[in-house]
């Protein structure tokens, strides 16, 4: 076999030849890679976990709907089809044992446990399509209310009232309307109003389309243990402090474990938590304290001839919050409570009036939030009668229990559905 030397002119040729064709074949390679991979240049760790906004993933190939896209659109909400979406070795073999998921309200996605820097995933997404609270309201007649003097029980079908809170105009619903159904947790829900905020104030009733009986509630239970004192009007109390916030009522004991257990694993992402709920402690008369004979907002509002309810929460460590978002006094466990005497108000209700044709009538008394006395030596507050009028009680006497919560704004529903209790907005 005979050996020859290249010319020195002749290796120099070649070895500019080969790193041209590399760097074409490099190029071409590329392109195609570009076209449906997007590189950026590190991801984030924590605890051991991969979590990451789709924009900070190592390499990752984005379809919605089944057509390549370069990113997602941040304007829409979108679910993660886990069943489609891999992850692959450099390789190209797939890596079995991965738990991908996407949270939809922040966009944010996570890959446990991750393997190695280089690893490519293909993510399969679907747009969430819907109707927005903003759809629903577009449907509806606005109208406005300046007499609470007696009870609303007319077929308000395709209305919703405009007033004003805290955080600017609530929309509510009143009287008897048929379309503010609501399917959200594997539970029926009423709409009371759209807060200010537009998170979306809705009130327990039942596993099923109920409109009376024990159903509507999750159970029974006194307000407080005790009512000797005017702290037991307190959602939360101190001893001789008038807002208090040291001791839980048994009231909220029971629905922060019902929240627990029914909310909290897979649908706390849905609630608002800076939304509050007022238990508005504030003395008409009286200060509030002891055993001294106090009389709070709510009895002066709604127990006299001009009522005059509101959706404004008088003082802030009374309106009860679960976020430290400056708002409220950010006290609560669960983003959970009850309604109030005054939304009862403008829902149609009135004092000592029995109404049972609106839709907050459950044949069942049931507690509100608000206060309404101390007198004697017995405190007192605000719930709503089997007849379906505000009334008072003693706080440790027994009534029916409905939650409260507040679903975010940004809370999509199916389409088509109309509210009515056959056919429940339902959230997606």
């Amino acid at each position: 076999m005979e050996f020859q030397l290249l010319k020195k002119s002749h290796l120099k040729r070649n070895i500019i030849i080969g790193v041209v064709v590399v760097a074409i074949i490099s190029a071409v390679v590329l392109n195609f890679t570009r076209a449906k991979y997007v590189y950026t240049d590190k991801m984030p760790l924590i605890n051991g976990t991969v979590n990451y906004s789709l924009a900070d993933l190592n390499i990752v190939a984005i379809y919605v709907g089944g057509v390549e896209v370069d990113s997602l659109d941040s304007s829409k909400q979108y679910t993660l089809d886990t069943t489609q979406s891999t992850c692959s070795y450099k390789d190209g073999s797939t890596i079995e044992g991965l738990n991908i998921s996407y949270e939809t309200e922040t966009g944010s996605l996570s890959i446990s446990p991750f393997t190695m820097k280089g690893t490519k995933c293909t993510l399969y997404f679907d747009e969430i399509t819907g109707q927005t609270i903003q759809d629903i309201l577009a449907e509806k007649d606005i109208a406005s209310r300046d007499d609470f003097s007696t009870t609303l029980s007319d077929d308000t079908t395709g209305t919703i009232y405009q007033a004003h809170d805290d955080d600017g105009t609530t929309y509510y619903f009143a009287g008897s309307p048929t379309d503010n159904w609501v399917s959200f947790a594997g539970f029926y829900w009423r709409i009371i109003r759209i807060n200010g905020d537009g998170s979306i104030r809705l009130i327990y009733q039942g596993t099923s389309a109920n409109t009376t009986g024990s159903g509507t509630q999750i159970q029974t239970s006194a307000f407080n243990s005790s009512n000797n004192n005017n702290m037991y009007v307190g959602y939360m109390y101190t001893s001789g402090q008038v807002h208090g916030l040291g001791t839980s009522s048994a009231i909220k004991g029971i629905l922060d474990t019902w929240y627990h257990d029914n909310l909290l694993t897979n649908y706390d992402g849905y609630i608002d938590k800076d939304a509050g709920f007022c238990n508005d402690r504030t003395p008409h008369s009286g200060t509030g304290a002891g055993t001294i004979t106090t009389f709070y907002g709510a009895y002066n509002r709604l127990n006299n001839t001009n009522k005059t309810p509101t959706f404004n929460c008088e003082h802030d460590n009374d309106l009860y919050t679960a976020e430290e978002s400056g708002k409220g006094n950010n006290s609560l466990t669960y983003p959970i409570g009850l309604i109030t005497a005054d939304e009862v108000a403008y829902a149609g209700g009135a004092w000592n009036a029995n109404n049972t044709s609106y839709y907050l009538y459950t044949n069942s008394a049931y507690w509100t939030m608000s206060p309404y006395y101390f007198v004697g030596v017995s405190a007192y507050a605000f719930d709503v009668s089997s007849s379906g009028y505000l009334n008072n009680n003693f706080v440790n006497n027994s009534g029916g229990v409905r939650p409260v919560i507040n679903l975010k704004a940004s809370t999509i529903f199916e389409m088509g559905g109309t509210g009515t209790s056959t056919n429940p907005y339902v959230v997606i």
